[in-house]
């Protein structure tokens, strides 16, 4: 059947979609072969592709169809993340927009809800993903939500419970007032910015005088229970032991003694409000301070914030500095610029806040992991994120894994009394019941007397399980698939979960598996614009992937992206680069397109001049393919798809394909038609991991192939020596034609004219591709000669000097004028640049790379010259 004209991605791309869906090729069982795993980063459940997850899937895609070209067992498992915050925020925001407010719902009710809107918006990312090529196991695919990964995350609570490393505490947390929930430290982004710091006057209780304490929070000052001076600073030595009056509430407060306070910052007095800061929490507890706490969960102020109840606690910061600053209280104030902390996913500003919750110890659990990384078990891709990592594991403190949410693994603890400590832990109610009993001492105790801890767990305690639930072993630790699968092989990723996810799923390997979940992590680059800024949605500048691959195919768009995505650093994205993946693309269609037009005959001898061309074009391959292997080595996908677009564009489309291409009309010989062919599926191969489609396309269009003999499952080539010399004889001929050519163009020679090609033979160039000059140049005759030939047209390749005779080709007379002109001119430029070389002030004040690009000019230039003097005595 004839090719179409125009490449159709659409319509080949569904085509070969559909067929290697339909013929299993992306699933995996385990069996005797070596299996090569990647787990993908899940995406949200209730996401969209957007710019990060393409460049992420296309590089696991790559590293996938590799594998299973190699001969692996590839499986590649796909899957979502339940992501509470995000997911319950939506699902809120869309009760609210039914006017149904969250608060008036039961749990179960809620629930119902969530399942809902997962239902619907749950697969869209995943049937995305499917768009660009990902050749997930679909069979495989997880949901962090599932009944099964479920009960994993309940049984691994239980486990550290039991084990001690898991407590509840009452703490200072990170509050997100939007969510509702708190935060762990790593999803709390700090952020510069612009404030105010204000300096107020406290009146001493029974004295006219004042104390001075600065804040960037004056809403504050209503959950004050203490000032605090340092011991040894004498300027505050009269105040110890009296008390102090807080502006607005007028409770009177203890002024304390800590050398805590640093005598050089601020005033030199601290306002100490343990609600509402860590360190002012540690002070308080040392002092046994009342603690007031004056904020509601949505950060409006309740009951101790006076007739400031209700109101939001930015609105009260402006309202009670003008209160202050009627009342007289405000000394000064000066604008300041502070860290905020802001949440990670909501992007409110975090309130320090006290709260029951649960937490994992790290200590113990983080040193296998960081042993790992630093002992090269697991390997960091760039390098550079080695001692980041060291870093976080070596100063990791308790992971706060509650969350104040309903959508998610809900926390197994279940409450039977009114103390404090009156609560179990286990896997289900029947088990709790058993363990209240045998707590309580109390034997009557039913189901029904125990409530369950209404907060779920961490998103991120759930993910952290991944490499291992998905093949179900924390249920079922000795299964036959996580002993095939576990550990995976490479996992791509992005830097910002470096600690939220890889970190921590480095460490559940040692704790569950006693060993690494990976082999290898590549840490992908962020995508950016080309003014260097991140993609995102507010800023309008991220393309929508599924249009780009409506517009450029689905091979462009993901060449478009890797063409500019060096390992480790962050790609700069711009559209044209899909436009060029599309370019190459329709390269590839437009050269099968050409060899599957040629006529071919069996009678026909092979000639010289397609024998050389393709043994240089197999020894480039070969070269270029212990290039690609080196690549792939050092995860430099970006360079690896290079020098292939280089090998197919430059050297098979441009070289190759020209070498032994038949003229207008004739055939081509069967041997070298076949043998064209033979490289040609060599370089589908090495193209399929970056251009599945179209590579999947031809092969299967060059011949009639079952469904054992697709390109997907076919076999990566073979690295074999090469043969140097004749490359490098290849690069020296391609000169020669180029120079032919330029006269050709220079000269106005029309290429059906053959003309005769003279080689004064100083550099000893082999003669090997002689055949191929003379069919590329369309050479009629190809002679050697001891001296140089007059009245020819004249070009050299390093010191071989090439001859063309005019024979009536060009106006002699104009050409003399023309070579007259340009030696005059290039004599003239390097008398000033000789000018320049002789001043002894310019070769010793002048930086070292200028001295030296003005003698390269001088060496042209004297080059050029001896050419054009021998060009026109040739003419003469």
């Amino acid at each position: 059947m004839a090719l179409e004209a125009k490449y159709n991605a659409k319509q080949i791309e569904n085509k070969w979609y559909s067929y290697w869906m339909e013929n299993g090729y992306f699933h995996s069982e385990v069996d005797e072969r070596t299996p090569y795993t990647i787990v993908i980063p899940p995406p949200n459940v209730t996401g969209v592709l957007h710019m990060g997850h393409m460049l992420n899937n296309t590089l696991q895609d790559v590293l996938i169809r590799r594998a299973r070209l190699q001969g692996f067992n590839a499986c590649w498992v796909p899957g979502t993340d339940h992501a509470s915050i995000a997911t319950e925020a939506k699902v809120v925001a869309k009760l609210k927009a039914e006017g149904i407010d969250k608060t008036t719902l039961s749990r179960e009710e809620f629930l119902e809800h969530a399942w809902e809107w997962t239902h619907k918006h749950g697969g869209i990312i995943l049937e995305q993903l499917k768009k660009l090529g990902a050749s997930c196991d679909w069979e495989r695919t997880k949901f962090t939500m599932d009944d099964e990964m479920s009960a994993s995350v309940v049984k691994v609570f239980v486990d550290l419970y039991r084990k001690g490393n898991i407590y509840r505490g009452f703490r200072m947390v990170n509050w997100d007032p939007q969510a509702k929930t708190t935060l762990s430290d790593e999803e709390v982004i700090y952020e510069e910015k612009q404030g105010n710091l204000y300096y107020l006057n406290y009146k001493i209780e029974g004295s006219s005088e004042t104390l001075t304490i600065a804040t960037t929070r004056p809403e504050t000052i209503l959950g004050d229970t203490a000032i605090c001076i340092n011991p040894n600073d004498e300027r505050f030595a009269h105040l110890r032991g009296k008390k102090a009056i807080v502006p607005v509430c007028n409770r009177i407060i203890p002024i304390i003694e800590d050398v805590y306070v640093d005598v050089e910052f601020g005033t030199g007095c601290l306002k100490v409000t343990p609600a509402h800061d860590e360190n002012d929490k540690m002070l308080g507890d040392r002092h046994n301070l009342e603690i007031v706490d004056i904020l509601n969960d949505d950060g409006t102020l309740n009951s101790n914030g006076l007739h400031y109840k209700g109101k939001d606690r930015f609105v009260v910061r402006k309202e009670i500095v003008k209160e202050l600053e009627e009342m007289g209280v405000v000394k000064k104030i000066e604008t300041h610029l502070h860290k905020v902390g802001t949440s990670e996913r909501t992007g409110a500003v975090i309130e320090p806040k006290l709260s029951d919750q649960w937490f994992l110890k790290m200590k113990e659990l983080a040193q296998p992991a960081l042993d790992a990384v630093l002992e090269k078990e697991v390997n960091l891709v760039p390098e550079k994120f080695v001692n980041t990592y060291r870093h976080w594991m070596e100063n990791v403190r308790d992971w706060n894994i509650s969350r104040q949410l309903w959508w998610g693994q809900q926390i197994p603890a279940y409450f039977y009394g009114d103390g404090k400590e009156d609560f179990v832990v286990a896997e289900n109610i029947e088990e709790a019941v058993k363990l209240a009993q045998e707590k309580s001492g109390n034997d009557q105790l039913k189901a029904t007397h125990l409530s369950q801890d209404p907060d779920a767990l961490d998103t991120w305690f759930s993910s952290w399980l991944w490499p291992i639930s998905v093949f179900n072993g924390i249920l079922e630790p000795d299964n036959k698939e996580v002993n095939y699968y576990y550990p995976t092989n490479d996992l791509v990723t992005a830097p910002e979960i470096l600690f939220f996810w890889v970190a921590r799923m480095i460490i559940a390997g040692y704790e569950y598996r006693n060993e690494k979940p990976f082999t290898n992590v590549y840490l992908t680059g962020i995508v950016r614009d080309k003014q260097r800024r991140k993609m995102s949605k507010s800023l309008g500048n991220s393309p929508d992937p599924i249009e780009l691959m409506e517009q450029y195919g689905a091979d462009g768009v993901r060449v478009g992206m890797l063409l500019s995505s060096p390992a480790g650093n962050d790609l700069m994205f711009d559209e044209d680069l899909c436009k060029q993946g599309s370019g190459f693309v329709n390269k590839i269609w437009n050269a099968y397109r050409l060899i599957d037009g040629w006529e071919v005959s069996t009678e026909m001898e092979q000639s010289q001049s397609d024998v050389i061309a393709l043994q240089w074009y197999r020894s480039k391959f070969q070269k270029t393919l212990a290039e690609i292997e080196d690549h792939y080595g050092k995860y430099r996908i970006s360079d690896a798809l290079m020098a292939t677009y280089k090998l197919v564009w430059d050297d098979f489309c441009s070289w190759l394909l020209e070498m032994v291409k038949p003229p207008f009309g004739e055939k081509i010989s069967a041997k070298t038609y076949l043998e064209v062919i033979s490289v040609l599926e060599d370089n589908l191969k090495i193209l399929h991991p970056f251009v599945p489609f179209i590579s999947e396309e031809i092969w299967q269009h060059i011949t009639q192939r079952d469904s054992q003999e697709a390109l997907i499952i076919s076999e990566w080539p073979k690295m074999n020596s090469f043969n140097a010399p004749i490359i490098r004889d290849f690069e020296f001929a391609s000169e020669v034609i180029s120079g032919i050519r330029t006269i050709r163009k220079e000269k106005n020679i029309s290429f059906k004219d053959a003309i005769t090609l003279s080689v004064l033979n100083s550099e000893g160039a082999s003669k090997e591709f002689d055949a191929v000059i003379a069919k590329l140049g369309n050479v009629s005759e190809l002679n050697y000669i001891s001296e140089k030939l007059d009245g020819a047209l004249t070009f050299r390749v390093k010191s071989n000097e090439y001859f063309i005779p005019i024979a009536g080709a060009i106006n002699v007379e104009e050409e003399i004028a023309k070579l007259s002109e340009e030696l005059k001119y290039t004599e003239g430029f390097l008398k000033s640049v000789q000018g320049k070389l002789k001043n002894e002030r310019f070769v010793s004040g002048a930086p070292e790379k200028v001295v030296a690009l003005e003698r390269q000019k001088e060496a042209d230039a004297l080059a050029k010259i001896e050419t054009l003097k021998s060009s026109l005595e040739g003419l003469k």
